[in-house]
């Protein structure tokens, strides 16, 4: 059994669509701008990977998830008509992932896993970005590890192993849990346990999302309650 259960965040521990579709859309009716909130969020999100690999190319130095953020949101103001924002705003608005709230099981389940588990973080989300959204969300973290500690991006190997020798722990002692497969058979590439977790509703239902539960990875579980009673059962 592992010792220590390392999260994926975005879409596994907090729901990042619906937040900032909530959110946009209330900035949009302040402010009188016309656009499809929903769209929007997905169109942000759809551009962080690219982002990231401009950073692997070299096309770009090193930039933190949230400066990528902010250029994506750059990108995509002329397109929303959010160009009408001032750059305070444009600020205020990027900071909106510092804010996602937590799917319904989230903080319970971690509450649960917590009393035999080191619970981590393993996000490609900055120290600062993870940091205030534990505080505002009330993630009961042990501690937070994020890739920019490695200058290195999930799924580079560096992530994963740079977490397990942090917590001073072999990698098979410690076990990624992600919504997102890559992500886990990166992870499981490098030696580490891994548990799959179900978010039916991280995307719109036109994403053809695979949701099967996968031998390949040592838990499947349909929430993070689900994954603590499995664990506390074995």
């Amino acid at each position: 059994m592992p010792k220590a259960l390392i999260f994926d965040v975005f879409g596994t521990v907090v729901d990042w669509r619906g937040s900032i579709t909530r959110e946009v859309r209330t900035l949009a009716e302040r402010k009188g701008i016309r656009l499809n909130a929903g769209k929007f969020a997905n169109e942000w999100r759809s551009g962080y990977q690219p982002a990231m690999d401009r950073v692997r190319r070299g096309d770009l130095p090193w930039l933190n998830i949230d400066a990528l953020h902010r250029l994506i949101l750059s990108e995509l103001s002329a397109k929303y008509q959010l160009n009408q924002l001032s750059e305070k705003e444009m600020d205020a608005l990027n900071r909106v992932w510092h804010r996602l709230k937590p799917w319904p099981d989230s903080v319970r389940g971690l509450k649960k896993l917590k009393q035999t588990y080191t619970v981590s973080t393993l996000s490609n989300g900055n120290f600062s970005l993870l940091n205030n959204m534990a505080k505002h969300s009330q993630l009961p973290w042990d501690c937070i590890i994020s890739a920019e500690l490695f200058g290195h991006y999930k799924p580079d190997p560096e992530t994963y192993l740079g977490a397990a020798k942090l917590l001073d722990l072999e990698p098979g002692q410690v076990m990624l849990c992600a919504a997102h497969k890559d992500d886990l058979l990166a992870a499981k590439a490098c030696g580490l346990k891994t548990a799959f977790i179900k978010r039916p509703r991280e995307f719109p239902p036109s994403v053809n999302l695979d949701l099967s539960f996968d031998k390949r990875f040592d838990f499947n579980a349909e929430s993070i309650v689900d994954l603590a009673d499995q664990l506390s059962s074995g």
